[in-house]
C-alpha cells in the first residue's frame, strides 16, 4: 500500500535535512498542511526551533485578493508560517522526490469565532463554540467552499485531504480544557453539539420541527446525563430521550446540510483543480459524528470524493461501512497516528497495516512526520521497508 505521512511547513522550512528525512521514512507522498487551524507543536529535529506556536488558524500561504471585504475570510499566518510557507516547503519536499498532497482544514476555526460570535454553532442552552463554524450558514458554507477550493489547489499539489468537511461540536481539545467531569457519552455529546442559531432554528422548522420546543426537549434529554442517572447507551439512546420522529427529523436537517456542502466544496476543488487531482475526505462512517473526521453516509461521500481518510489508531472497523462501497479506484487510507507520547504504536504499524488491508484499506496515512521521535520515526521505517 501507498504510505503518505502528515507533515506542517515549520516542519521543512528552514530546515534542509528535513525533505530526505521524510524520504527515507519509506513514504510515497506528504499530506502538508496548507490550512490549519491553531496549534502548539513540537520540532524535535528543527536546528532553528523545538516549539512552533500557531496563534490562530490560518492559510499556510497568501490568500488571494478575491477575499477583500468579505466576511468570513481566511486569516494570514503569523511569523509561525511566513510569506508562502506552504509552497516553500512544498518545492522542497517534491524535490526529493516526494509528491505533495494539500491538507486543508475547514470548519474549525477559534479566531472566526471569537471575533464573529454568530457565525458559531450554538447548543441548546444558548453557549457558543468559537471554534465550531456552523456550516448552516450561508456565508459560512461560500467562506468554506471558497477556501477548500483555493488551499486545495496549491501549486505543484496532486491532490488534497479535506479535514473537518462537517459539523463541528462539543468533542474539541480546547485550550486548558476541563469539560470532562460529566461523562455524557455519544448520545449526550451529539445533543450538546446540535446548533440553534437562526440557520439552523429555521432549517429545523423546515422539518416540521419548532426550534424552541426541540431545544426545551434537548435540554430535559440531557438533564439526567448531568445527573450521572443514565447509562451511556451509545446514539441509539438519542431516540429515546427525544423521541423516535422528532430525533429523525433532526438528522434528516443535519445529514443534508453536511451532504451539500459536502458536494460544493468537492465541486469548487474540482473545477480549480488540474485534471487528475485527488481529492479526500477526512471521515468517519457515523452520520452523527463531529469533528475533525466528519460524520458522513459512506455510500453518498464514495459518490461525491475520490476516497476517505479514515481513522484506525482505535482499530480498523470504521473502514467496513466504507469498503461495502467503494468501487474499483476508491481510495480507503487507514489512518494511523505513530507518535506514542499521542497514544499512537509505531511499532505495531506493520501489523496495523496488514489488518487495514484486510478490511479494505488501500493506502496508509502516518500522523505525523513532524511531531514523532527519532524513535518513532525508526519504527516506521523498519515497518514501510517489509511492505
Amino acid at each position: 500500500m501507498k504510505a503518505a505521512a502528515f507533515v506542517y511547513p515549520w516542519d521543512v522550512n528552514g530546515d534542509p535535512d528535513a525533505p530526505a528525512r521524510i524520504a527515507g521514512l519509506g513514504v510515497e507522498q506528504v499530506t502538508l498542511a496548507a490550512a490549519y487551524h491553531s496549534t502548539r507543536a513540537l520540532t524535535p529535529r528543527h536546528p532553528r526551533h523545538r516549539v512552533v506556536t500557531a496563534e490562530h488558524a490560518a492559510v499556510l500561504y497568501p490568500p488571494g485578493d478575491h477575499w477583500t471585504g468579505r466576511i468570513p475570510r481566511p486569516y494570514p499566518a503569523g511569523p509561525w508560517a511566513p510569506g508562502d510557507a506552504h509552497g516553500e516547503a512544498a518545492r522542497a519536499l517534491a524535490g526529493a522526490g516526494l509528491a505533495v498532497h494539500t491538507w486543508v482544514v475547514l470548519a474549525h476555526n477559534s479566531r472566526l469565532g471569537a471575533e464573529h460570535p454568530d457565525t458559531s454553532v450554538r447548543n441548546a442552552y444558548g453557549d457558543r463554540y468559537p471554534w465550531a463554524p456552523c456550516i448552516a450558514q450561508q456565508a459560512t458554507r461560500a467562506y468554506l467552499t471558497d477556501l477548500a477550493a483555493e488551499a486545495a489547489v496549491r501549486p505543484g499539489a496532486r491532490g488534497t485531504e479535506l479535514e473537518s468537511l462537517g459539523w463541528y461540536g462539543l468533542p474539541h481539545l480546547h485550550a486548558h480544557d476541563k469539560i470532562s467531569g460529566v461523562p455524557l457519552g455519544e448520545a449526550g455529546e451529539y445533543l450538546m453539539s446540535l446548533c440553534f442559531c437562526p440557520a439552523c432554528r429555521t432549517g429545523y422548522g423546515e422539518q416540521g420541527l419548532d426550534a424552541g420546543e426541540l431545544a426545551s426537549a434537548v435540554r430535559a434529554a440531557l438533564e439526567p446525563l448531568w445527573r450521572g442517572a443514565a447509562a451511556d447507551r451509545g446514539l441509539p439512546m438519542v431516540a429515546e430521550l427525544l423521541g423516535e420522529e422528532r430525533a429523525a427529523a433532526v438528522r434528516a436537517w443535519r445529514g443534508g446540510v453536511a451532504r451539500g456542502l459536502q458536494e460544493e466544496a468537492v465541486a469548487a476543488v474540482r473545477a480549480a483543480a488540474p485534471a487528475g487531482f485527488q481529492v479526500l475526505l477526512h471521515a468517519d462512517p457515523v452520520p452523527e459524528h463531529c469533528g475533525a473526521n466528519a460524520g458522513v453516509d459512506p455510500a453518498h461521500i464514495l459518490s461525491v470524493a475520490d476516497g476517505v481518510v479514515v481513522p484506525c489508531t482505535a482499530g480498523t472497523a470504521p473502514l467496513a461501512p466504507f469498503a461495502a462501497h467503494a468501487g474499483e479506484r476508491t481510495v480507503l487510507a487507514a489512518n494511523f497516528t505513530v507518535v506514542s507520547g499521542m497514544g499512537g504504536s509505531p511499532r505495531t504499524l506493520a501489523a496495523d497495516a496488514a489488518r487495514a488491508r484486510t478490511a479494505g484499506a488501500t493506502e496508509l496515512r502516518l500522523y505525523h512526520a513532524g511531531l514523532a521521535s527519532d524513535g518513532d520515526l525508526a519504527a516506521v521505517r523498519e515497518a514501510l521497508a517489509t511492505r
